[in-house]
């Protein structure tokens, strides 16, 4: 989120240590398992998929369990993957949808544990565009605005489609970038409708400038766009560093299960206290109206859904039909032995 230490500092450290109130435990623990890098993908743009990772960051909840966490924000998943590739970072915070292409290779891509369980996009459409288009099917032969092609939003935006009864082809797809850029290509007139992120469509909708056609931000809504349930973001690591260095993993997941479960009981008052409003969120009520609507899509515990990774897949599939990963491999995609562990530590 913007706003936030792209890299842990000694006093934003200390100022969390007073509010947890152990100190001294945590100095000592602190230098137990040493440190790690976290490469974070689009947090700025759409900060409520990385709330987790944040609350996380702000109250040393990573620190409580012995492990010094770096984190460094990109622009985009890809780049945060990127740096993940190129030995810059050990863990990256990005869709779980990025795990897939990898699940067959051995040394292939983990989830560590999930962050949200829906993937918090819509698709609206412009108010300037009405009354031609009020609907999902009256998109035919229209502009769609997308992050970027093959991203999950895209795949949103065909399954939204053909549920409508028109097909991909039938649209022209834009890709508008995130932020600011994707709003100002719908308030231009460059799309008439936008597949997007909750934070980009966030003071849009609240403005009347669009009108939500197909929501995926609260699980309800997910599992009608979907099928099913699906993963949003989580912690993606490569096999290595599973097999490698699974105490800094498992005290990582503790660290953001921790986080999870204090995001079930906070008020908001105290989220946006640890977690300040800013970019594309940063008028308070914008914010907290989104953070009501996140609730839904946090993960209660850090576990995979058993039909996610499945779900995950066929959408994607809508983008690339020749994407095929057999079960056996699907399973590689993520582990649950992490966030099982912290599960029934923080259980209660």
């Amino acid at each position: 989120m913007h706003g936030l230490p792209s890299r842990r500092r000694a006093l934003g450290a200390l100022c969390a240590l007073s509010l947890v109130g152990m100190g001294p435990v945590l100095r000592a623990q602190a230098a137990g398992l040493g440190r790690i890098t976290v490469a974070v993908g689009a947090r700025s743009a759409q900060p409520l998929r990385q709330l987790p990772l944040s609350v996380a960051e702000q109250l040393d909840f990573f620190r409580l369990e012995g492990l010094e966490v770096t984190t460094l924000d990109y622009a985009s998943d890809m780049l945060a993957l990127q740096a993940l590739k190129q030995g810059v970072a050990d863990v990256a915070a990005v869709g779980f949808e990025h795990a897939l292409p990898t699940a067959a290779v051995p040394q292939g891509l983990r989830s560590l544990v999930l962050q949200t369980r829906v993937p918090q996009m819509a698709l609206a459409v412009s108010s300037k565009a009405a009354p031609t288009h009020r609907s999902v099917a009256d998109l035919r032969h229209a502009r769609v605005g997308i992050a970027d092609f093959g991203s999950l939003g895209h795949a949103m935006a065909v399954l939204a489609l053909n549920q409508a009864g028109v097909e991909g082809t039938e649209v022209a797809f834009v890709a508008v970038g995130e932020g600011e850029r994707a709003q100002e290509a719908l308030r231009t007139g460059q799309v008439q409708a936008l597949c997007h992120s909750d934070a980009v469509l966030a003071l849009l909708e609240h403005q009347g400038e669009v009108r939500i056609v197909a929501d995926a931000r609260g699980l309800l809504g997910s599992q009608a766009v979907f099928g099913g349930t699906l993963p949003g973001t989580c912690l993606l690591a490569p096999a290595g560093f599973v097999q490698g260095r699974g105490a800094q993993a498992q005290a990582l997941v503790h660290g953001l299960v921790h986080a999870l479960k204090w995001l079930q009981t906070a008020e908001p008052a105290d989220v946006v206290k640890h977690v300040p409003t800013s970019g594309l969120l940063a008028e308070r009520s914008l914010f907290l109206a989104a953070l009501a609507r996140a609730r839904d899509a946090m993960s209660p515990d850090g576990l995979m859904p058993e039909d996610a990774p499945r779900t995950a897949l066929r959408a994607l599939s809508v983008l690339n039909p020749a994407m095929a990963v057999r079960q056996s491999d699907l399973a590689r995609s993520y582990t649950q032995e992490f966030a099982r562990k912290a599960k029934q530590k923080y259980s209660a």
